[in-house]
């Protein structure tokens, strides 16, 4: 499965992202990444970045041009543990419209968990 994560300016939230992609055994990892939010390093992903301070239509067409093309499977997994709910509802219908089915996923002290 891929798995594709927000990564917003809210920096208390990106060890959630960290523990996502580093325990996880994903097929491919895209970051979709806030432009303002500079000092994220981790390997083994793709980082996107985006404009989050465009309009809510014109940030999901950008987000779709951007995933489309890197997403192969027909369903993703999904983190938006970090961002804000415009960034989310964004990247939400993004994937939705390109189409991908979406799996959201949140690492507790279990482990790598499905919550949908």
């Amino acid at each position: 499965m891929e798995l594709v994560a927000f990564l917003g300016n809210d920096k208390e939230n990106w060890g959630q992202i960290k523990a996502l992609v580093s325990r996880g055994q994903w097929d491919n990892v895209v970051i979709v990444q806030n432009k303002d939010s500079g000092g994220f390093e981790i390997e083994n992903a793709e980082i996107i970045k985006i404009d989050s301070e465009k309009p809510l239509l014109e940030l999901k067409k950008d987000l779709m041009d951007k995933l489309k093309d890197k997403l192969k499977e027909f369903e993703v997994a999904l983190s938006i543990a970090s961002g804000n709910g415009k960034e989310h509802m964004a990247i939400v219908s993004a994937l939705l419209s390109i189409p991908v089915g979406v799996r959201l996923v949140v690492y507790t002290k279990e482990g790598i968990e499905f919550i949908n």
